[in-house]
């Protein structure tokens, strides 16, 4: 008994789960694999479950929050640090980011800040040079970029709650996962007319939403590296995308990103819809976030300042 529980917690233990991977190897760790593929397998429970209004807005409420967490805090405030806020806001969010079952805020923002020091180069961990399915998700699934590279994440890495969120993260998605599941059992319990139940609200509100959350967030590593427009000469390839901008809150103006990253805002133009960036906004209003750094005009239209030197 005390053997099966020791293996249990270890199962959510990322610093045990180190001492067997091998960090020298690039390959996909098909042992690893086994748990992402399950995450796809689980959505087909649909057909088990069915569907409600109630379900799908779960979904969509689940996808948003978690997508914002994702894109406003692990990227914009912990790997860019565009922002400010207090210690219990950051623990929040990490928690909610880390429930997107992308593992850990210190893991996510140390490699984001990797990528920006060798964005499509051979050293770049996602670069689209490795092929699409490597940029996409092989390179997370690989054994040498398991680990957390504290050297790169070390302001953030004096956070024991964050140190823990690293740890655990996978425990964090279960805690995500199971209150859904109470949630649903609650509502058909107490408002069985909505038609939803706890397994339902799983399906939903965690599977089918997660899946849909990581890939969406992914394609900013894979298309947004070869699908769409360059405003600016950046040394990578980034582009812009709007598609990818709606479904990522803001994400898929990455060519003006990888331009300038210090900024809060990654549409940098009125037309360019960044809701990650408006929701910050009004955030800030309430005193949750502040000093939101905004794009410099030198920056901001250097592409004007190029094209006039070229006119010339």
């Amino acid at each position: 008994m005390n053997r099966a529980l020791t293996s249990f917690c270890n199962y959510f233990d990322n610093e045990h789960k180190l001492l067997s991977v091998d960090q020298s190897d690039h390959s996909v760790d098909w042992h690893r694999i086994l748990p992402f593929i399950f995450l796809h397998l689980a959505c087909f429970g649909v057909i088990l479950v069915g569907w409600s209004p109630v379900a799908v807005g779960v979904a969509i409420g689940s996808y948003l929050i978690r997508m914002f967490a994702i894109t406003a805090f692990f990227h914009r405030y912990f790997s860019h640090k565009s922002f400010s806020t207090s210690r219990p806001v950051q623990f929040i969010f990490a928690f909610l980011g880390t429930a997107a079952t992308q593992r850990g805020p210190l893991w996510w923002a140390a490699h984001h800040r990797a990528h920006h020091r060798t964005a499509d180069t051979d050293a770049d961990a996602h670069s689209p040079l490795k092929g699409f399915w490597y940029s996409h998700c092989g390179w997370f699934l690989s054994g040498a970029h398991f680990a957390t590279r504290e050297e790169l994440i070390k302001d953030f890495a004096r956070y024991p709650e964050l140190r823990w969120l690293d740890r655990y993260d996978m425990a964090v998605a279960a805690i995500f996962g199971t209150s859904l599941w109470l949630l649903g059992e609650g509502l058909a319990w107490l408002v069985p007319e909505l038609g939803t139940s706890g397994w339902q609200l799983l399906i939903w509100g965690y599977f089918i939403s997660t899946v849909a959350l990581i890939h969406a967030t992914l394609s900013i590593n894979s298309l947004a590296h070869w699908w769409g427009r360059r405003r600016y000469d950046t040394r990578d390839d980034s582009r812009n995308n709007l598609l990818l901008a709606l479904i990522t809150l803001g994400e898929g103006w990455h060519n003006n990103h990888h331009h300038y990253a210090g900024s809060a805002r990654q549409g940098f133009f009125w037309w360019e819809l960044d809701i990650s960036y408006l929701i910050l906004k009004m955030l800030s209003w309430t005193g949750l976030v502040w000093n939101l750094k905004p794009v410099p005009d030198r920056k901001k239209f250097a592409h004007k300042q190029v094209a006039g030197v070229k006119n010339r």
